[in-house]
């Protein structure tokens, strides 16, 4: 049985994984009487990807508008002939910055880096959901895993559904008249006025922008490390934070607060993944515990602090999520939702992770030693191509 947590005037429940979220999902689209809006940033042409396309289908042949927009880059290998059966039948498809040249590093041009990273579905702006699924099968025969990824997201009915509904739409105008227009360039110029809305004292609804809303999701992270008492958990699978961020984890853990992090266990992205390497040392020599996935890919991005806050969403903790894309988190302050979340992460470290030892970096070779260090020079030399090298 899923459990609902009543928070001022919205209905959480939690969901763990595709098999929590793809069912409920489609079940509510097909509920779904008048509108639907989807973001996703990946959207597979499998058996998940069939399912929930065929629910949106089912939707628009019924009279409910439907509008589904996909990242350029993310989705890039969908098949064209998806979107044409989509459209055919009334479903409208868009395409956040399809372009992307990636061979050159000019920054006029790396602005097409920034991605929507954003996982987001309304229906009839009154339901929504929030979290960091994508649209793809959990389970990949091609990734040789028996287990699927861990992720999460939250379905949510009340006032945060509506504010998401006034996000999505917001954005889909202006991609919309960008598109029409053909001067994507505009993009960089959407602002979305109440990026981070409080709907209730107990409840934000926290977006990323490129412009006048850059640090709201770190922000929100390091308010909420900086009032810790006791515990903080954080699970995320890119995990490349700023000094200012990592400062902030080791002063908590030096006034005595237990920092835990499950952190990505399988390569996905090598450079990436080593360069998150590069920060053990610190962040051990700092008390930091580190524990790292093993069934398969950890795609969460998750955290709980005291037991009392958590915020669930897309954004990984690092530049390219904090600096780079469009992203939605959920924060919420309720020790019932915290203490469900927190419960599972803790399973996870329990079950199926790896704690990492005070003396992981004189275990390592001198080879590894050295492919950590280039790796994370390679990704502060793209952020800084960007105008952000001082900021990791």
């Amino acid at each position: 049985m899923t459990n609902v947590h009543q928070v001022a005037k919205n209905q959480l429940m939690l969901l763990k994984n595709g098999a929590a979220f793809f069912p409920q999902l489609c079940a509510d689209i097909d509920a779904a009487q008048h509108s639907i809006y989807l973001e996703t940033y990946i959207l597979v042409a499998d058996e998940t990807g069939r399912m929930v396309t065929d629910a949106l289908r089912r939707a628009a042949a019924r009279g409910v508008v439907v509008r589904m927009m996909l990242d350029g880059y993310g989705s890039a290998e969908l098949p064209s002939s998806w979107i044409d059966e989509l459209r055919a039948e009334k479903v409208e498809v868009q395409w956040f910055r399809r372009e992307i040249s990636p061979f050159t590093l000019r920054r006029s041009r790396m602005r097409r880096l920034r991605r929507l990273h954003r996982k987001l579905v309304v229906l009839d702006g009154e339901l929504g959901f929030i979290g960091g699924i994508n649209i793809i099968n959990d389970v990949s025969s091609r990734e040789h895993f028996n287990s699927p990824r861990l992720d999460y997201a939250v379905r949510v009915q009340g006032d945060v559904a509506g504010d998401i509904h006034v996000a999505m739409r917001r954005l889909w105008g202006m991609v919309s008249w960008a598109n029409f227009r053909r001067r994507g360039k505009e993009i960089q110029r959407f602002v979305l006025e109440r990026a981070k809305q409080a709907i209730a004292p107990d409840i934000t609804l926290v977006l990323r922008d490129n412009l006048r809303h850059r640090h709201d999701i770190e922000d929100a992270y390091l308010q909420a490390i900086a009032g810790a008492q006791r515990e903080i958990i954080i699970a995320n699978a890119y995990f490349l934070p700023r000094r200012v961020f990592r400062l902030a984890l080791v002063q908590a853990a030096q006034r005595g607060v237990r920092v835990m992090l499950l952190l990505q266990g399988k390569i996905e992205y090598r450079v990436q993944h080593y360069a998150t390497h590069a920060l053990y040392d610190q962040l051990l020599a700092g008390g930091i515990e580190i524990y790292e996935y093993q069934p398969s890919y950890l795609h969460a991005k998750v955290a709980v602090v005291d037991g009392q806050w958590a915020t669930v969403g897309s954004s990984n903790i690092d530049p390219f999520s904090l600096m780079l894309a469009l992203e939605a988190n959920l924060a919420v302050q309720d020790a019932g939702f915290a203490g469900e979340l927190r419960a599972s992460l803790l399973a996870a470290m329990a079950n199926d992770a790896i704690r990492i030892g005070d003396g992981y970096g004189m275990s390592r070779s001198w080879k590894d030693r050295l492919v950590a260090r280039v790796s994370y020079g390679i990704v502060r030399l793209l952020i800084g191509l960007l105008g952000y090298g001082r900021s990791i």
